[in-house]
């Protein structure tokens, strides 16, 4: 018997539940842990090979009858917004978004509810409590951003912070080749901001301003509503059985 090594990782199946996506279907997802010195680095190979982090765990689709799930990355080097987009920047130009430690606060909590009652009430996160939302925050061996955007102050252009309100949050790994948005969430009576898009204008704005060439969207699910937005920002390339293949 060939033994493996420790530092090896162990890769787990769950049983098969309602899928949150497609009425119909059942997910199953393959799974395994990030944890110890080498969280990062396999963080970045799990990450380039279609899995997703949550906490300390990266996961990926392992479903039986479907593949409609697919993962989605942006070519940030190469991305030029469209005049939507363009419009979004503009309305936003007031706002700036300062990194932090991944450091959970009772002010993004209280944004993180507000936005799950009003967009994801019946959602798989519903009933997380703020011990939840810490652990989401905290629970991580990888190099992990929190990004706080608030509006710019007359002191902003000094000290890089906006003031004032906590309008929105996302939750970045920094990665070797990238940026990956493992959650973001936003003030959601700001509808005429567009905040979900600007938040990604933004991290591919910084992914260039590092000299990266991806910001990771995690899955494009074929066929759910809720998804379709991951697609507009082009080009992109698609996870596939033969690898990543550019998407326009």
């Amino acid at each position: 018997m060939t033994q493996q090594p420790v530092q090896s990782p162990q890769f787990f199946l769950t049983a098969p539940s309602p899928c949150p996506y497609l009425e119909g279907q059942f997910e199953r997802k393959v799974f395994t842990h990030l944890v110890g010195d080498k969280a990062p680095e396999m963080n970045d190979l799990l990450t380039q090979g279609g899995f997703r982090r949550s906490q300390n765990i990266a996961y990926r689709p392992a479903c039986e009858t479907c593949r409609a799930c697919v993962s989605v990355r942006i070519l940030a080097q190469e991305f030029e917004p469209n005049k939507t987009m363009r419009r979004v920047l503009k309305q936003n130009a007031d706002l700036i978004g300062t990194a932090h430690g991944a450091e959970p606060s009772s002010e993004q909590y209280s944004l993180f509810r507000s936005y799950l009652d009003a967009r994801h009430k019946k959602g798989g996160m519903s009933d997380m409590t703020v011990l939840d939302y810490a652990m989401m925050v905290e629970d991580t061996h990888v190099g992990t951003q929190v990004i706080e955007y608030r509006r710019r102050g007359p002191d902003s252009f000094i000290t890089g912070k906006g003031e004032g309100e906590l309008l929105a949050v996302a939750l970045t790994d920094m990665m070797s080749d990238g940026l990956s948005m493992v959650y973001s969430f936003y003030n959601p009576a700001l509808t005429d901001r567009s905040l979900g898009t600007f938040m990604i204008l933004d991290h591919i704005q910084r992914a260039v301003a590092a000299g990266l060439p991806h910001v990771y969207l995690g899955y494009w699910v074929n066929g759910s509503r809720k998804m379709a937005y991951k697609v507009r920002f082009k080009p992109q390339e698609h996870l596939g059985p033969q690898g990543w293949a550019r998407f326009e």
